[in-house]
């Protein structure tokens, strides 16, 4: 079948068909680098992940240009440096390197331009400007803002009603505002503060207007797909089409825009409050990558994610199986077409993974080729990425374990085993258990791993 998405604009499924297959462009929003990126975050990554590799599939690696972005510029990194004392630069350094080591983690693949706000200024302000000649900003006070009531389909990607999106944006009242819903492009900067010279004076820019200058820099005033998390439709994406189209006289910024669902932890939202906020560094040191994006990959993107800590248990369990049936498979194999149709139909990761779940059935039957299948569905998958062995040779940071002292219980376990005394054989693998250690026997002796 033809690859079909959910367009958020459209409020349905259609064929994805690019303005040029030569070059299919989709821009994501990345992340604003003040801290460790938490679980929230790392969804949307895990999705536009998983459709760049779809993309690259159907099109050829070398016609899929995947951008998304750092903001390295925001007042959160303001307030972060701030209270930590360290310069800007030092802490967004810092933070975008956590950033992509954790991502990396969860084996998705770098985009192929990754800009970063600080250093399109320059499109910036040129964007803004072009908004004021047009008549849809208008500089006040140091500021430039855009005046939605200048453009009248202003609303279209939210559908929301004014007071919902006066209510949702969290105006500020300003008496500079022509309008309460007009939002900042351009603000000023105080000395202690980030700012670059501009026509309305030093400053630095709003949030939204950054995106629109990023993807028009590197995809060009219309491209293909524009992806983010559902928090962003309003007023996020809502004020990148306004600014987009406005500068450019465009009537589209992108023709299909994607939007996975909100992330709860344990049936809850997720808040430090709560003490259930989670960061990507904290889980990794829990659990392998592999098995916080196959956790998220079992709940279609559209649809919220409810994270448990069984979810990602069990997610670790199927993955132990899959390893130890693919041990020895071979790895030129062609995608499973039950796992490519279901890709192709929004990304529709259950179903893809219900026939990968068959085919594990069909390789523990030892049916041919069915591992081979089994090990490149995976992969496609940003999963079994590694060997069988360095998979079992995982270890939770958050467990201390005397790997010697467990070595010397498995022989002792082993030796009562050989003698008969299976009481005491029991009472070993008792004790190891309250190590935390799980024990398998198979064929070629005993291996173990920490018990999840």
């Amino acid at each position: 079948m033809a690859l079909e998405l959910y367009n958020t604009l459209t409020r349905k499924k259609q064929p994805f068909a690019p303005l040029d297959p030569e070059r299919v462009r989709m821009y994501v929003c990345g992340p604003t680098v003040y801290d460790y990126a938490h679980i929230g975050n790392a969804r949307p990554i895990v999705v536009f992940d998983l459709l760049y590799r779809l993309l690259r599939h159907l099109y050829g690696a070398d016609h899929v240009i995947y951008a998304r972005n750092i903001t390295d510029v925001d007042d959160k990194i303001n307030a972060r440096a701030k209270e930590e004392g360290v310069p800007i630069g030092e802490l967004t350094e810092r933070t975008t390197a956590q950033f992509h080591a954790d991502i990396a983690a969860l084996g998705a693949l770098p985009p192929d331009i990754e800009p970063r706000a600080t250093g399109h200024i320059a499109e910036m302000i040129a964007l803004i400007e072009r908004l004021i000649e047009t008549g849809h900003a208008y500089a006040a006070e140091g500021h430039a803002l855009f005046h939605v009531p200048a453009m009248p389909g202003y609303g279209a990607l939210s559908r929301r009603s004014t007071d919902e999106m006066l209510a949702g944006a969290r105006v500020d009242v300003a008496p500079y505002k022509k309008d309460p819903m007009d939002f900042v492009l351009w603000k000023p900067s105080a000395e202690d503060e980030p700012g670059w010279e501009s026509p309305w004076g030093r400053g630095r820019p709003g949030w939204h207007i950054e995106c629109s200058a990023m993807s028009a820099a590197h995809l060009g005033k219309v491209f293909d797909i524009h992806g983010g998390g559902v928090d962003l439709v309003f007023p996020h994406h809502e004020n990148e089409i306004a600014q987009s189209t406005c500068a450019h006289g465009t009537e589209i910024m992108a023709q299909v825009w994607m939007h996975n669902g909100y992330l709860q932890v344990e049936g809850e939202k997720m808040s430090k409050s709560l003490g259930n906020f989670f960061t990507v560094h904290d889980l990794l040191q829990d659990w392998p990558g592999e098995a916080i994006r196959l956790a998220m990959l079992t709940t279609h993107y559209r649809q919220p994610l409810n994270w448990t800590e069984a979810g990602v248990r069990e997610a670790k369990r199927t993955l132990d199986h899959w390893y130890e049936l693919t041990a020895e498979a071979e790895t030129g194999c062609m995608l499973c077409a039950g796992v490519l149709q279901a890709l192709e139909d929004d990304l529709n990761t259950p179903k893809a993974l219900a026939a990968m779940h068959e085919l594990r059935h069909q390789a523990a039957k030892g049916e041919a080729g069915a591992a081979d299948c089994l090990k490149a569905c995976a992969r496609f998958l940003g999963l079994l990425g590694q060997s069988a062995e360095d998979w079992a040779a995982w270890r939770p940071g958050s467990v201390s374990v005397d790997e010697t002292e467990v070595e010397s219980l498995i022989a002792a376990r082993a030796a009562a085993r050989d003698g008969k005394n299976w009481a005491e054989a029991d009472r070993i693998r008792d004790l190891l258990a309250g190590m935390g250690v799980a024990l398998k026997d198979g064929p070629e002796g005993t291996t173990w791993t920490i018990a999840r």
